[in-house]
C-alpha cells in the first residue's frame, strides 16, 4: 500500500512539474461517473473471460471440479488484484502516458506504453533466461493487451475503464487458474487432452490473443455508440 501511495505522489509531482496539471487528468473524478467506466470494463472483461474459458473447456476437453469457497476469499482476491492493477495502471497508463500523449502524440505514446508493459512482464514472469521465442510471445500478447488498455485511457479520458478491464481479467482468471497468492478459487482443473505441433501453436495463439481481440472489438463498438457517450464526456487528452 505504501508503494501505491509513493507512485501516486510521484505521478502528481510529474504532472505538476511537466504539464502544470494535477491528478484530475487521469479521469478519476467525478467518482460516481467514472465508477461507471470501471464497472463497464469489469463486466465486459468478465464476459470475455467466461467465453474464453468455455471455448478452452471444449477445445481441450477440460474437466472441472467445483471448490468450496468463502466470500471473504473472493473479496480478499478482489482487493489484492485491485491494488496490483492500480499500481501497474498508474505506472504504465497514468501520468507518464498522459505526458507522452502531450509530447509525442497519442499513437507513439500508446505504442511506447504497450512495449514497456510487454517487456515488464519478462521480469514479472521471471523468464529472462528463457528461449527467445517465449520472450517474443510474451512481449506480443502482453504488449497488445497493454496497447488496448492504454488506448482505452486515451479514448475514454479516464484510467477507470482500463482499470476495470485489468482487475476483472486478473480476478476472473484466479477463479479457474493456478495463481499466487490467489488461484483456483472456484474451480480446479482435473483433466485435459494434450496438444502437439500446430494444434499446440494454434491453442497458444488463441489463449494469448482471444481476450485482447474481443476487448478491442467490444470497445470499438462502445466508443462508436451514442448510448455510451455520457460515460466519456470529459476531455483531457486532446
Amino acid at each position: 500500500m505504501l508503494g501505491l501511495l509513493v507512485i501516486i505522489m510521484i505521478s502528481w509531482g510529474m504532472l505538476y512539474l511537466i504539464e502544470k496539471k494535477n491528478l484530475g487528468v487521469l479521469g478519476v473524478l467525478p467518482l460516481h461517473q467514472k465508477s461507471l467506466q470501471f464497472y463497464l470494463g469489469f463486466g465486459l472483461m468478465a464476459a470475455i473471460v467466461l467465453c474464453y474459458i468455455g471455448i478452452e473447456t471444449y477445445w481441450l476437453d477440460l474437466e472441472w471440479q467445483s471448490n468450496i469457497w468463502q466470500l471473504t476469499d473472493v473479496l480478499a482476491a478482489f482487493w489484492y488484484h485491485l491494488k496490483s492493477a492500480l499500481t501497474e495502471d498508474l505506472v504504465f497508463r497514468g501520468a507518464i502516458l498522459y505526458v507522452l500523449i502531450k509530447r509525442i502524440g497519442s499513437r507513439w505514446a500508446i505504442l511506447c506504453s504497450a512495449a514497456v508493459f510487454g517487456v515488464y512482464h519478462w521480469f514479472s514472469y521471471g523468464i529472462l533466461q528463457e528461449r527467445l521465442i517465449l520472450l517474443a510471445y510474451i512481449l506480443l500478447i502482453t504488449g497488445i493487451t497493454g496497447w488496448i488498455w492504454a488506448w482505452s485511457y486515451y479514448k475514454s479520458k479516464s484510467i477507470m475503464l482500463g482499470l476495470g478491464l485489468h482487475v476483472s481479467y486478473n480476478l476472473m482468471m484466479s477463479f479457474f487458474c493456478e495463481n499466487q497468492p490467489y488461484g483456483e478459487l472456484l474451480f480446479t482443473q482435473l483433466t485435459q487432452i494434450q496438444l502437439t505441433g500446430w494444434d499446440e501453436f494454434n491453442y497458444s495463439m488463441f489463449r494469448g490473443l482471444f481476450p485482447s481481440i474481443c476487448t478491442f472489438m467490444s470497445l470499438k463498438l462502445i466508443f462508436s455508440s451514442s448510448r455510451f457517450k455520457r460515460f466519456f464526456t470529459s476531455s483531457t487528452c486532446n
